[in-house]
């Protein structure tokens, strides 16, 4: 029986300053899969342990393709090769760099520049390995709150397994949970200056990185392999 329940595409940080950081940040190592300490910082509106116990289990990523549940008969390995296969005909995606910001009420980090090369990159590999996702349950479908979605992200989502596909995707590498305005600024206020040494520039997407999620819902880097078209 499969150990993962879930997989994910996503862009994760190499080693680094950066990733461990923001590992830090979040309280949580998909690479080795363990917990890690939160940062001092001062002045936050609260304990880091509560502003980021949403997006913590998840780990530090960018999604490419959403977690996805495997169609029966394909498996892990089935999985794995694709994405290599896919890799090694896909670039790298470079971008100027990375900046915070407080989107939809929670504290991410977005992209600067042109997202073209970003939006092509992520419609080849939400098509290119569809094929192996198992279709949405009622369930699933109802989490995603359908009737909250416009028609275009309703479609997507029944094509795809996910609205926020195709035009609609919007790549950021999130680092709280919900916020209310006040909040977000004071996060923003502590992290801009505690960030910004690590931040790369330019920051560059050079692997699809496959993730699991285990039975307690925490996503584990399983495999990182390098776009190298």
């Amino acid at each position: 029986m499969d150990e993962f329940r879930r997989y994910a595409i996503y862009y994760a940080p190499r080693d680094g300053a950066f990733a461990g950081a923001v590992a830090s940040w979040l309280g949580w190592d998909p690479v080795t899969g363990a917990a890690v300490a939160h940062p001092s910082l001062y002045g936050l509106p609260a304990p880091v342990e509560a502003l980021t116990a949403e997006p913590r289990k998840y780990g530090f990523h960018g999604t490419i393709k959403a977690p996805f549940r495997l169609a029966e008969g394909v498996g892990r390995a089935d999985l794995e090769q694709e994405v290599a296969r896919l890799a090694a005909r896909l670039a790298p995606v470079v971008m100027p760099g990375l900046q915070l910001a407080a989107l939809k009420g929670f504290v991410a980090l977005l992209p600067e520049g042109d997202e073209a090369d970003l939006l092509e990159l992520g419609a080849e590999v939400v098509t290119q390995l569809d094929p192996l996702r198992a279709a949405l349950t009622g369930a699933e479908v109802a989490k995603r709150r359908p009737e909250r979605l416009s028609a275009r992200q309703r479609a997507l989502l029944d094509q795809w397994g996910y609205p926020y596909v195709m035009e609609e995707f919007r790549f950021h590498l999130t680092l709280t949970g919900t916020l209310q305005a006040p909040q977000a600024r004071a996060v923003l206020g502590v992290l801009e200056p505690w960030l910004a040494p690590v931040l790369p520039r330019p920051f560059v997407i050079g692997d699809l990185c496959l993730f699991g999620e285990d039975a307690a819902g925490r996503f584990h880097l399983l495999s990182r392999h390098a776009l190298t078209g």
